[in-house]
């Protein structure tokens, strides 16, 4: 139960508009709605571009590329 406590805490912040640029993969995944994993298989395959720096463990995600992401899957049905 603390978990999903944490998860909605941390979207709250997420989706404030005087947040940061730059989004942890953790944070991206919440951000979209997705798993830690399944927001790896998306930088994998090139579909979300990631921000590394030189000798850098930590991999970050650009809010503009997850906005990016979800205007070109948008997709109405009826």
């Amino acid at each position: 139960m603390d978990e999903k406590i944490h998860m909605n805490k941390k979207a709250n912040e997420i989706n404030k508009p005087s947040s940061k640029r730059l989004y942890t993969l953790q944070e991206a995944a919440i951000y979209l709605g997705r798993g830690l994993y399944g927001m790896r298989e998306l930088v994998w395959a090139g579909e979300i571009p990631a921000v590394k720096g030189n000798n850098a463990r930590k991999i970050y995600v650009d809010i503009i590329d997850l906005d990016n992401y979800i205007d070109r899957n948008k997709a109405v049905y009826h």
